[in-house]
């Protein structure tokens, strides 16, 4: 999906030579400490960061330097980590923002009842306004909302971040779920074993670069990598082995 990416803001590159892929029915991590690049890397894929070089591919097409509209289109999903609902609007007209480029209302109608049936909390309040809504509600609404355009790839900036133990871990329930119906999913992530529980796959950056890649129940198995890439650098993060399901 993405190839010898170097990206950042401005004059600054950030991302340096990154390379990540995703297939379909695969949820793919992205983790590593705060500065790394992670946000930046998936941002650069739909122009929100600067691309100064590198290849971005879907479905064999290159897409490089794609518009973000455009990208929904063809079938691609971003959920930012914050400001990603309309909080002044019902969860039911969330829903409906994000079947915009939908026609017909039997379509979107369907598509709704879809959505509800993944996401029963949010039917059981689609009249209640979203910045009601805690924390892990309203990432759950974005996933949703996002959800409607029926993405074949679902990009995740930060989706557990904040979140206490018992919502993030309903978060997590549901991109397993998603990923059952066949979306391919690339998270970048702090929580280290939160995101490597439920991903097949795995990409370690440091200081801008892909320090380490591979299979998420093996990613951290020598207890040498752990201290090197989940010690001192990334003070503060969990670093317990994941028991991943695939």
């Amino acid at each position: 999906m993405a190839e010898n990416i170097n990206a950042g803001y401005g004059d600054a590159v950030i991302v340096h030579d990154v390379s990540v892929k995703v297939n379909e029915g695969e949820i793919v991590a992205i983790v590593g400490p705060n500065g790394s690049g992670k946000s930046t890397l998936l941002k650069s894929l739909l122009g929100f960061a600067k691309l100064f070089r590198g290849r971005v591919s879907y479905q064999g097409k290159d897409i490089t330097g794609i518009a973000c509209d455009r990208a929904v289109s063809l079938g691609i999903g971003y959920v930012p980590q914050t400001n990603n609902i309309f909080p002044n609007l019902t969860i039911s007209e969330n829903l409906d923002m994000g079947a915009y480029r939908t026609k017909g209302k039997a379509s979107i109608k369907a598509g709704m009842t879809e959505i509800y049936g993944m996401f029963p909390e949010l039917e059981a309040r689609k009249n209640a306004l979203a910045g009601n809504l805690s924390g892990g509600e309203r990432q759950m609404l974005a996933i949703a909302r996002a959800m409607m355009a029926q993405p074949r790839v679902l990009l995740l900036d930060e989706p557990l971040a904040s979140l206490s133990p018992k919502p993030a871990s309903a978060i997590l329930s549901k991109l397993d779920k998603i990923k059952g119906a066949g979306v391919a999913i690339v998270m970048v992530e702090q929580n280290v074993n939160k995101a490597l529980s439920v991903s097949n796959r795995g990409y370690v950056l440091v200081n801008g670069e892909c320090a380490m890649e591979g299979d998420a129940d093996s990613l951290f198995a020598e207890e040498s990598s752990r201290q090197r890439f989940l010690g001192l650098e990334t003070k503060g993060i969990d670093t317990s082995l994941p028991s991943v399901h695939n």
